[in-house]
């Protein structure tokens, strides 16, 4: 008999790792994934820093009252969350342990919420920033979001240099045909989801800026679900009914190359969230104001501190868990809409769990190294 290599010993701990991160009985749906592109740069997750996560809180980061954000106090944010992660002193060094003035980047932001919720443009602004402070050519930024109608609503454009792209996959490049994972649900027709262009063809580098939210379904939506749900089409076929699939499809996405290879950093935008009825905020009750910006290269690992961030608020609201699937919650969307006590899905907060089993980062709470800070 041939003896196994170790490629071959560590796919099958993967893959038995996978299987125990699903309940029991339940078996993952078949996916195919389709690219060229191999794993590349090293510093895709969990990246540079693997199982480090830096929170960085400041009380007057953002009024309450008027939800206007204090911009010098993001600015020392974002430069002691980079400093603090990297272990430089100087912010400019931080940022080019990832970005080099050759690097064409995508910052990712999440605007399925706006106005109520979003990647604040204050933030977003920040970071570009300090792109061009390393020798990113403004020309060579592009703030994205899949769908077009959603990047319109926080108008970036107001908030960056000139040359900057605000761009989604409907006004630039669309879908690339030859990237894309296959798997039937439900028996739909279309069972592709493809990845979006821009990431395949013009990106080096990637930045995943998500917000604080809850998510019906996914339980909670973070960096994993930002960069996945947010990087390819056809995603919304994973939550079609009662009980989703949306606890293996997540990871499942963001584990795709060139994807994963080309997302070096992630900036949570923890400024305000949704503590329910997310992904929107179309009730301004929902809303929460956690003021604080997390940073990391393990989006496993800054979901994991997530899950709490959102669960604590809850409890704190009388709301049931993120982690609660009992069929007796199950109401109708008006009914989640209006109580906290309801779900509309079986809540699938395990996606997190299960992405780590691919590779993608630390999950383990002991294995998590989190510093905090307070401005």
């Amino acid at each position: 008999m041939k003896r196994p290599s170790r490629r071959d010993f560590l796919a099958q701990s993967a893959a038995l790792a996978a299987v125990a991160a699903l309940p029991a009985g339940a078996a993952a749906p078949k996916y195919r994934v389709v690219t060229k592109y191999k794993p590349a740069g090293g510093l895709g997750a969990p990246g540079l820093f693997p199982g480090r996560v830096v929170t960085v809180h400041a009380a007057n980061s953002i009024d309450e009252t008027t939800e206007r954000v204090d911009v010098p106090t993001v600015r020392q944010m974002i430069s002691r969350g980079m400093t603090t992660l990297t272990g430089d002193r100087d912010a400019r060094d931080s940022w080019a342990k990832f970005f080099t003035a050759d690097d064409f980047v995508g910052i990712k932001v999440n605007a399925s919420g706006a106005p109520g919720a979003m990647s604040m443009p204050d933030v977003v602004a920040e970071i570009v920033a300090n792109l061009t402070g390393v020798g990113v050519r403004p020309t060579n930024i592009v703030i994205h979001e899949r769908g077009a109608g959603q990047i319109l609503l926080p108008h970036y454009e107001r908030f960056v240099p000139a040359g900057v792209r605000i761009e989604s996959a409907n006004t630039w490049l669309g879908y690339d045909p030859d990237v894309y994972v296959e798997t039937n649900f439900f028996g739909e027709d279309d069972t592709r989801s493809y990845l979006v262009r821009m990431v395949t063809e013009q990106f080096t580098k990637i930045i995943n800026v998500p917000n604080m939210k809850d998510h019906s379904a996914s339980g909670v939506t973070g960096c994993l679900k930002n960069v996945s749900y947010g990087e390819f089409n056809n995603v919304a076929r994973s939550h079609y009914k009662y009980d989703t699939e949306t606890l293996t499809f997540i990871g499942t996405l963001a584990a795709v190359e060139p994807l994963r290879s080309r997302t070096v950093l992630n900036i949570m935008d923890g400024l305000r969230g949704v503590w329910h009825a997310g992904p929107f905020s179309t009730n301004k009750r929902y809303r929460f104001y956690p003021k604080q910006l997390k940073f990391g290269t393990d989006p496993v690992a800054m979901d994991r501190l997530l899950i709490d961030v959102i669960d604590d608020k809850r409890k704190l609201e009388g709301a049931i868990s993120v982690w609660n699937k009992d069929p007796k919650t199950f109401g109708t969307t008006q009914q989640w809409n209006d109580d906290p006590n309801v779900n509309r899905f079986v809540r699938q907060t395990g996606h997190i769990e299960y992405a780590s089993t691919l590779g993608l980062g630390v999950y383990d709470m002991p294995k998590i190294k989190h510093t905090e800070i307070s401005l």
